[in-house]
């Protein structure tokens, strides 16, 4: 295909029987082309669903790292002296075999970047990689500049938005 930059189009337009990412996924009818929005607005509802999934995983992983228990080996302070000083503390009671003792329940708080760590670097690259892939998607299709399209992607963005925005509060990357 020859096409120099005279042969683009650089305003909206309505057609429905504009290629969608190939030659082969062109609408032939009315009905395909909106076969072909549905599919859009699917899609970005699949986006927004990655985002969340994608929150809800790091909260589980950076729950589970904040919940492991660590080993102290340098600290001239006396364990004890220091977990009562510890603000976040809890008071409670271990029952083990019948015998109960009064303890401190301290939480250890995530500072910095985690550990490398298999189970979670290896999901989160391939849960982004697969994000970064529909995202583009997306855009291509908005790219197209035809109007069906252009709209499928916002409704279903606000669609996904509408079904799942609560569960992504706080979640700086969304866009």
């Amino acid at each position: 295909m020859n096409m120099d930059a005279a042969d683009m189009r650089m305003t909206f337009f309505d057609s429905p029987f504009t290629s969608l990412f190939s030659n082969q996924w062109t609408p032939k009818n009315k009905g395909t082309y909106a076969g072909t929005c549905i599919f859009l607005i699917v899609l970005a509802v699949a986006y927004r669903l990655l985002l969340v999934g994608k929150q809800k995983l790091e909260e589980r992983w950076l729950n589970q790292a904040i919940n492991r228990r660590y080993v102290v080996v340098a600290d001239r302070q006396p364990e004890s002296e220091r977990i009562e000083k510890d603000p976040d503390s809890k008071d409670a009671v271990l029952s083990a075999n019948g015998v109960e003792e009064h303890v401190k329940m301290v939480r250890a708080k995530a500072c910095g970047a985690q550990p490398w760590r298999f189970s979670v670097d290896l999901p989160r690259a391939a849960l982004v990689t697969v994000q970064v892939g529909v995202g583009y998607l997306l855009m291509l299709s908005v790219m197209t500049l035809n109007v069906g399209y252009f709209l499928s992607v916002l409704g279903g963005t606000f669609l996904g938005e509408v079904i799942l925005g609560r569960y992504n509060q706080g979640f700086a990357d969304h866009h």
